[in-house]
């Protein structure tokens, strides 16, 4: 855990610098350890998601239920083809985030970012994007901290458990993450990076939980690719000069009390929104 839970404290200590350097020194202090240990524990994490990208658009997949997997292959050559609507990079990207999450219901290895649920949003922008921008690994190894410093913000002051706080607290957690790990890969400021957190969030304020068959595949995987969408736009936003007319923290705060607010049906119990439709039921 950090330090703080306020993500403008965070901003505040970076100045003209990263998030990403406030949220390594502070874990290198706390756990009493050199900051280059943590780091290459963090380029682990990093060759894991490479892995699962890659695995991820096999399209010989197929989740133990048997109602997901082998789409994101499907999707990746329609964006091979030329013909995505979304564009190259960013149908790789929500492609990379689709496989990434079918693998998870594979029983395959991915990295949770922050949750199982949602852990094809951060690899689908870091990796094709990071690609896309020759970034170097250092540069994403950097971005990852920014994200888990923004991951571990939203814990504190609200949840990432879509059980406690619906979809948003984990699909909307890791589009913001993803948000604001874009905006510095980009070359944004901690400034930007938190309006993209802010933004992100009030996308898919009120997002519901609702497992079908109680299995963490429909409309989660998809939801991932939404999650990809929706990191892009809101970094996009924050990199224009946009910045949120909410501090980063208060719409945290607003999510939390969504969340609270959110009847025990639409909260990963599997009994209403998309659970509930007839087929689901079936």
């Amino acid at each position: 855990m950090l330090k703080t839970d306020s993500l403008e404290e965070l901003v505040r200590e970076a100045g003209e610098g990263p998030i990403s350097q406030v949220v390594l020194s502070d874990q290198a202090e706390r756990d009493g350890v050199p900051e280059q240990s943590l780091v290459e524990k963090m380029r682990g994490t990093l060759q894991v998601m490479r892995q699962s990208a890659q695995q991820g658009l096999s399209p010989d997949l197929k989740s133990m239920s048997g109602m997901t997997g082998g789409q994101a292959a499907k999707l990746i050559e329609r964006v091979a083809s030329g013909s995505s609507a979304a564009g190259a990079v960013t149908g790789e990207a929500m492609a990379v985030a689709l496989g990434v999450a079918e693998l998870n219901a594979a029983m395959g290895r991915i990295v949770a970012a922050p949750t199982a649920g949602a852990c094809g949003i951060l690899p689908g922008v870091l990796l094709t994007y990071g690609k896309a921008r020759g970034a170097a690994d250092d540069d994403l190894v950097a971005a990852l901290f920014t994200a888990a410093g923004v991951g571990g913000v939203i814990a504190a002051r609200a949840s990432i458990s879509g059980a406690q706080a619906g979809c948003q607290a984990e699909c909307g957690a890791a589009s913001a993450m993803a948000a604001a790990a874009l905006t510095e890969l980009s070359g944004g400021s901690a400034e930007a990076a938190a309006s993209a957190v802010a933004f992100a969030l009030m996308n898919v304020m009120g997002l519901v939980c609702d497992p079908v068959g109680g299995l963490v595949e429909v409309p989660c995987v998809y939801r991932n690719v939404l999650g990809v969408v929706n990191a892009v736009s809101a970094s996009d936003m924050a990199m224009a000069g946009i910045r949120s007319p909410l501090p980063a923290d208060e719409v945290i705060d607003a999510m939390a009390r969504v969340g609270r607010s959110l009847p025990a049906s639409l909260r990963e119990t599997g009994e209403g929104g998309c659970a509930a439709c007839p087929s689901a039921r079936r």
